[in-house]
């Protein structure tokens, strides 16, 4: 199914929030959660986990997404925390097979954590270059997923 979600996405994106925060403000209220609820829950996740050279924050908050479409209740939490981690580990070697990796300094080519490879990346305007492109990547295996919004 294709939906204006990664171009949503890619907008907040734009409008300043972080790639996390822009995956979650999209899809997060399709399950009932607000945008405003959905970015401050995804505030810390974005440039590799607060910019301490980690995951991708568009994976981090397409992750979040993914515990909402599969996520259990207290009755079935085992159960759903088991579909949640096959949805999440589908959903990370698609985007590992299509983007080389997941890791947020794997795609920019920057240590974010790094504070003269922030300046250069900065410099360089790698964020502005590579992001929206992970952001769209990410929406759109996200709608590949079976149990997402719209379905």
């Amino acid at each position: 199914m294709s939906t204006d979600r990664p171009e949503r996405a890619v907008a907040c994106l734009d409008a300043g929030f972080s790639c996390a925060q822009a995956i979650c403000q999209v899809c997060g209220p399709e399950f009932g959660l607000s945008r405003d609820t959905a970015s401050r829950i995804a505030a810390g996740l974005g440039a590799g986990m607060a910019r301490t050279d980690d995951i991708c924050g568009a994976v981090s908050g397409a992750v979040l997404v993914l515990g909402l479409a599969y996520g259990g209740n207290l009755e079935d939490a085992v159960p759903a925390r088991e579909r949640t981690y096959a949805a999440v580990q589908k959903f990370i070697a698609a985007f590992t097979a299509a983007q080389g990796s997941v890791s947020c300094t794997g795609l920019l080519g920057y240590n974010l954590g790094d504070l003269d490879e922030f300046a250069a990346a900065r410099q360089a305007g790698i964020v502005r270059r590579v992001c929206p492109a992970m952001v769209r990547a990410a929406s759109e295996l996200l709608e590949e997923m079976p149990g997402q919004p719209g379905e």
